[in-house]
């Protein structure tokens, strides 16, 4: 099993319950271990691989519409990645507001 890790991914995102998040906004840091499967003969073919390039980019889409809750937001994210990699067996997500 192969687990691509994407950590300390820093967003300024405008997510949270509460008056003037939507317009302030705050930082956020995402931390992000995606595991699959893959065979020995796949390991030197970059299209039988998930690329940490596009989950980068499903994370960074993601962060970029405002949600309530960080539980929404991470959900979101693992639909995604699950939907675009039929074969992830598990995910690992951990979203910090940090500026609370």
């Amino acid at each position: 099993m192969l687990t691509v890790h994407l950590h300390h991914l820093l967003f300024h995102s405008y997510h949270g319950l509460y008056d003037g998040e939507e317009r302030i906004g705050n930082e956020f840091e995402v931390n992000l271990d995606v595991s699959y499967e893959v065979s020995g003969e796949d390991l030197d073919n970059i299209k039988s691989l998930i690329s940490y390039e596009d989950l980068y980019k499903i994370v960074q889409k993601r962060m970029e519409v405002p949600t309530p809750l960080l539980e929404e937001l991470a959900n979101g994210i693992m639909h995604k990645i699950k939907h675009q990699y039929a074969r992830v067996e598990s995910i690992r997500i951990s979203i910090f507001k940090l500026k609370a």
